[in-house]
């Protein structure tokens, strides 16, 4: 079941993370944002879609973060703009305030830090860098409103905002506007569907030149 919570049902945010964010970026045309090819998973595997909780943190300070644990609807993935200031944002304190609030996962371009514990408690966390430095707590210049992240521009407003749908894995984050999110999934599916088939025609020993139309590029 959906609400203004949870926008999205379970089945979505589950055919979200099987599409996989290549297959999703590739079926959408302009209606995703891929974000910067820096912000990687801290632990491989990790892999996560829901909504978007977007917030912004001045340089070297994460206060904008612990007031987000308590607004963060129950299964959103923060989304955090710092500027690229790469800093200790986040750690193992706030990966257990994170699971105890129902946050879904972390997507965020500056850094984080205790990675042995994150990757222990398989907290999917999406970042530039890991940085042992700590932040300071005084401003928190923006907590649920649209904001302007790293990377190619989201296609409704160039902001990413609460409620987009994020899926994100070892391939990267994408960003899928709310109103774009039903389209994207049937095209990823159709997508995927015809892969699938062109996957069995290759085990049957068709070629891809021929799968692709691409025989006419054959050299003698």
């Amino acid at each position: 079941m959906t609400s203004a919570a949870q926008p999205y049902r379970a089945e979505q945010l589950a055919q979200a993370c099987n599409l996989g964010t290549s297959t999703l970026f590739e079926a959408s045309g302009l209606s995703t944002s891929a974000t910067d090819v820096a912000i990687r998973p801290v632990w491989a595997g990790a892999a996560v879609a829901g909504p978007a909780y977007p917030l912004e943190c001045s340089p070297g300070d994460n206060l904008a973060i612990h007031i987000a644990m308590e607004k963060a609807p129950r299964g959103s993935i923060l989304v955090i703009s710092t500027g690229g200031f790469v800093a200790g944002y986040w750690g193992e304190v706030l990966t257990v305030a994170a699971e105890a609030a129902g946050v879904a996962g972390l997507v965020i371009d500056g850094g984080v830090r205790d990675i042995a514990a994150l990757t222990a408690r398989r907290f999917p966390v999406f970042s530039r860098g890991i940085s042992m430095r700590g932040t300071i707590k005084a401003s928190a210049p923006s907590v649920g409103q649209p904001i302007s992240f790293t990377g190619a521009p989201v296609a409704a407003g160039d902001l990413v905002a609460a409620g987009d749908l994020v899926v994100a894995d070892d391939d990267g984050v994408l960003v899928i506007p709310a109103i774009h999110v039903a389209h994207t999934l049937a095209q990823g599916q159709a997508r995927a569907d015809k892969e699938a088939r062109m996957m069995e025609a290759l085990t049957q020993g068709q070629s891809t030149l021929e799968l692709m139309n691409l025989t006419s590029f054959r050299q003698a």
